[in-house]
């Protein structure tokens, strides 16, 4: 299981014939957006073009000066100049081929479309426009002499070529180059957030020590830190970092046998096809190659940035309207790095206000990015920040990224809620994570009342989807982590230990409707995550209609949907989990699960369908859900026990979550292995003064054994007043609609 768990070279387990699939269902996607496109627009853009022509033609082999632009930047400034002389819609159309961006495409206020009109930058029409921040890196010749350290297999295999700069990643025809890395390790005891007590023998104090870094799981199975070391202390066997990790980096808290540290960057460990290590120090970059192609170096993090004018104290935001995007490829992004002054989101899953996704929208209204595809990247492919409504992200296509898929990332807790009613909407995203093992595909932080339906995420190292705000306890911290991103110029004067109700109006993340998404194969190398997760955030999330399934890899603590500690007022409903380990549904507070079937929970290492983890659940409401198993080892609803010496509280001190005090009824609970669990089940809740007209009967599903949750025409779950799952809703859409 720890190799699985925490293997520092990801192995590639989708198929070629899976990944033409999902593809056809993109393009069939995006296509829709696209088609009866008018092949006329206001500018032209080409690779073939020109920035001195007046970009008012599309073909670059047009006579005199009436041909297309070279550059998207020279297209903007046209567009600028069309504005004062033109009411209406503006169209730039931009043709098949790359673009090589070196500094960041920013477009500002003049940008916006005027009045209810709007600007647009899209595909020429049935071509596709590659925007790369990547630069072919020549002079490679074959090392012939002796590199101290280099392994033996890659001896007369290694290529160098000299660089002044430095840079995370590195990119072939194929995607993405590993960089060198190290076997896993367990940390010794004695660490902390800036030092790490390492095993005898696994690191030594290299000449470029700088350029080494160390990937950690910081005490936690839920984080991963990439990490410049500072110094090596060979014979105390301590290296200190020069950025904090987010936690102390001890062995892990949960997992103590497993390997959770590694280092990356060193000559020693290029023993692979395809790796490569950066010595800044000489100014060279080794490569194994793995292929013949030429070799990119990423020359920006942010390609796109669109940004009105931010208050960042007061409430003036002046945001970008009526921009679009449309049908246009990102790629070649380098990696972000933790810097000194950062502010995290909950557990560093993000940061708040960084420039570390290809295109980013910063202050903006009614603005847009569809059909777009985001690809072979070191950080995140979308963030919309602060200032952002009516917003829509949709029909976009998002893998082989280093960190996550979209990100919505409002002020911090304050009384600034400016981030709201955005649409992400029918986007594919799948394998992220690549190198922030922890990064999400969706997540939504202080931002609220936004849709987010229909989306397809899949094969992630971590959790599908986040909703998250700020704990309590973090309104009296100081730290990176949350208490950096806090207002507190508005809060005014909190208790020492504040209450939810004393920060509840600061907490933005509310009366999101997350529905119809489908989510599967994700919490494929990472410990302590989810399919959907929900913390921190305000009232009034939804989370319906969803599709969860086969979340297989035996994690730790994982589960489809979970309620995480102190979170309240949240509507679980009408979603199907089958087949997930080890945890269906984690209730907590008055928190309310209603209508889902948990279908056939994996049960190693702890197989519940309905988990109780914090009370007392006094409001909570548990009705009308079907809980299925197929076979024997089947525990419907778990609750921790008390604590030693305590009879009302678990160990850490919370009130204990019991069945019997929340409104529990119309519930099915069926084992097809053994029937007699059901009876049980229900035997001690009604004994328990609950589950009063609930049933222990199969509830008739059509075929549970291919995934069909259909009930069939006698259904006793119809008589109960179970709403029917209709999956033919869930994912992606073949044709995104305007909604």
């Amino acid at each position: 299981m720890n190799g699985a768990l925490f293997q520092s070279r990801s192995g590639r387990t989708w198929t070629k014939q899976m990944k033409q699939l999902f593809t056809l269902v993109w393009v069939l996607a995006a296509g829709g957006l696209c088609r009866g496109a008018d092949s006329k627009a206001d500018f032209y853009v080409s690779p073939q073009g020109s920035d001195t022509w007046s970009g008012g033609q599309s073909d670059p082999n047009a006579q005199g000066t009436d041909g297309p632009f070279a550059t998207l930047e020279r297209a903007r400034n046209a567009v600028r100049e069309l504005k004062a002389n033109k009411a209406g819609d503006i169209v730039v159309f931009v043709r098949g081929g790359t673009y090589r961006l070196n500094q960041t495409l920013r477009f500002g206020l003049e940008d916006s479309g005027e009045g209810n009109h709007t600007v647009t930058y899209a595909a020429y029409p049935n071509e596709t426009p590659v925007f790369s921040a990547g630069r072919e890196l020549g002079g490679w010749s074959r090392v012939t002499d002796e590199l101290p350290g280099l392994p033996s297999e890659a001896r007369g295999k290694v290529l160098v070529a000299d660089v002044s700069d430095r840079f995370f990643t590195l990119y072939d025809g194929e995607g993405m180059l590993p960089r060198a890395s190290s076997d896993g390790f367990i940390p010794l005891a004695g660490g902390s957030r800036t030092r790490v007590h390492f095993p005898k023998g696994k690191l030594k104090d290299w000449s470029n020590v700088e350029d080494v870094e160390i990937v950690v799981r910081p005490h936690h199975a839920w984080i991963s830190n990439v990490l410049p070391l500072k110094s090596v202390a060979v014979e105390r066997q301590m290296a200190v970092t020069s950025i904090a990790a987010t936690y102390a980096m001890n062995r892990l808290h949960f997992l103590k046998t497993t390997e959770s540290c590694w280092v990356e960057n060193v000559l020693e460990e290029l023993d692979e096809p395809g790796e490569w290590v950066l010595n800044t120090k000489e100014g060279k970059v080794f490569l194994w190659p793995r292929q013949e192609s030429p070799i990119v170096v990423p020359q920006l993090i942010e390609l796109i940035r669109i940004e009105g004018e931010i208050d960042q104290q007061g409430f003036l935001d002046v945001p970008v309207r009526n921009l679009h995007f449309r049908g246009l490829t990102f790629m070649h992004g380098d990696r972000y790095s933790l810097a000194e002054g950062d502010a995290g989101l909950q557990h560093d899953w993000d940061f708040f206000d960084k420039p570390n996704a290809l295109v980013r929208f910063r202050g903006t209204e009614h603005c847009s990015i569809e059909s777009c595809h985001f690809t072979h990247s070191g950080s995140g492919a979308i963030r919309i920040d602060l200032h952002g409504q009516h917003n829509r992200i949709a029909g976009n296509h998002i893998e082989q990224m280093g960190g996550a898929g979209i990100l919505l990332c409002g002020y911090g807790p304050g009384t600034k809620d400016v981030n709201r009613n955005n649409l992400v909407y029918n986007n594919h995203l799948h394998h992220l994570g690549q190198i922030y093992l922890h990064s999400p595909g969706i997540m939504i932080w202080q931002s609220g009342e936004n849709r987010v339906a229909n989306n397809l995420i899949h094969h992630m190292p971590y959790s599908g989807m986040i909703v998250s705000g700020c704990m309590t306890h973090f309104f009296n911290r100081n730290g990176r982590e949350l208490s950096r991103t806090i207002r507190r110029h508005e809060i005014g004067d909190l208790p020492r230990t504040p209450t939810l109700e004393d920060v509840r109006p600061f907490l933005h993340t509310h009366d999101n409707l997350i529905e119809y998404n489908e989510i599967h194969h994700v919490m494929e190398r990472m410990g302590d995550g989810n399919g959907i997760y929900v913390r921190g955030a305000g009232a009034g999330n939804v989370i319906r209609r969803n599709y969860v399934h086969h979340l297989v890899t035996p994690m730790l603590m994982q589960a489809a949907i979970r309620t995480d500690g102190g979170q309240r007022d949240t509507l679980i409903a009408e979603n199907l989990i089958f087949k997930c380990m080890a945890q269906g549904i984690i209730l907590k507070l008055n928190n309310r699960a209603e209508n889902n079937i948990v279908a056939d929970v994996l049960a190693p290492p702890r197989g519940y369908h309905l988990s109780l983890r914090e009370g007392p659940l006094t409001e909570a409401v548990i009705k009308r859900n079907i809980f299925y198993s197929m076979g024997k080892d089947t525990v419907f609803i778990d609750e921790l026990p008390p604590g030693k010496g305590r009879e009302t509280e678990d160990r850490r001190g919370r009130a204990l979550a019991r069945a019997k005090d929340a409104e529990m009824d119309y519930n099915i609970y069926f084992s097809a292995g053994d029937p007699m669990l059901g009876e049980s089940m229900l035997k001690k809740q009604q004994q328990d003064g609950v589950d009063r007209h609930s049933l222990a009967v199969d509830p008739l599903f059509v075929a549970p054994e291919n995934g069909d949750f259909g009930l069939k025409k006698n259904s006793p779950a119809l008589k109960l007043g179970f709403v029917p799952f209709d999956r033919s809703k869930v994912g992606l859409r073949a044709r995104a609609k305007k909604d």
